[in-house]
C-alpha cells in the first residue's frame, strides 16, 4: 500500500512539473563522441556533435564552442570547433563533424563543449548549455599503434626465409627417393 501511495505522489509531482513548462519553446539536448576506438599521433581523429531539440520550438541563433582540443596538440583537417546555426526546428536534430590529427601523445581530458541558444526568436535570454563530454582519452604514439596493429609483412618473411631450411631439405629428400623408387618400380602391362 505504501508502495502506491509512493507512485502516486510521485506521479502528482512529475505532472505538475510538466505542466508548468511551456511547450512552445525549445530544449537542446547535445552529445559529443569520438568515433575512433584508438586515437593516434599523426592520425585523423574523428569527433561527431549531434544536437537535438526536444522542445516544442525551435531554437535559434544556436552556437557551438568547443575548447577541449587545443592548438599546440592538435591540427585541425576538416570543420569547425566554433559553429553557428541560425535555426533548429523542433523535433530535429543536427550533426556537426571535426576532423583532427593529434600532433603529440599521451592522455587527454576530452571536456564538453559549450551550447549556447535562444529558445524563442524574440527572446533577449540566451540559455547556455554543454554537450556530453568523452572524458579522458589516451593518444598512443605512432610507433606503439604500428608494433601493436601492423601486418608484420617483413617479420613474415624473415619467418619464411628462416623455416625454408628445415623444411625444404627434407622435402627434397624425400622427393629424391621417392623418384628413385618410382623409376626402379616394374611397369604392368
Amino acid at each position: 500500500m505504501r508502495g502506491l501511495i509512493a507512485l502516486f505522489v510521485l506521479a502528482v509531482v512529475f505532472g505538475t512539473n510538466t505542466a508548468d513548462n511551456d511547450d512552445s519553446t525549445a530544449r537542446l539536448l547535445a552529445s559529443k563522441n569520438v568515433l575512433n576506438p584508438y586515437i593516434v599521433e599523426g592520425k585523423e581523429l574523428t569527433v561527431e556533435y549531434s544536437i537535438y531539440n526536444v522542445g516544442g520550438g525551435a531554437a535559434f541563433n544556436v552556437k557551438l564552442n568547443d575548447e577541449s582540443f587545443p592548438e599546440q596538440d592538435f591540427d585541425r583537417v576538416i570543420g569547425m570547433l566554433n559553429v553557428k546555426w541560425e535555426r533548429i526546428a523542433p523535433g530535429s536534430n543536427v550533426s556537426h563533424v571535426v576532423i583532427l590529427k593529434p600532433t603529440n601523445y599521451g592522455v587527454y581530458n576530452f571536456t564538453s563543449g559549450e551550447l549556447h541558444y535562444q529558445s524563442t526568436e524574440d527572446s533577449k535570454e540566451t540559455i547556455f548549455g554543454h554537450t556530453s563530454a568523452p572524458g579522458h582519452r589516451e593518444v598512443i604514439p605512432s610507433k606503439e599503434y604500428e608494433r601493436r596493429f601492423s601486418p608484420h609483412m617483413l617479420d613474415w618473411g624473415a619467418f619464411a626465409v628462416m623455416t625454408l631450411p628445415s623444411l625444404g631439405i627434407p622435402f627434397l629428400l624425400w622427393w629424391g627417393s621417392k623418384s628413385k623408387y618410382e623409376q626402379l618400380k616394374p611397369k604392368k602391362n
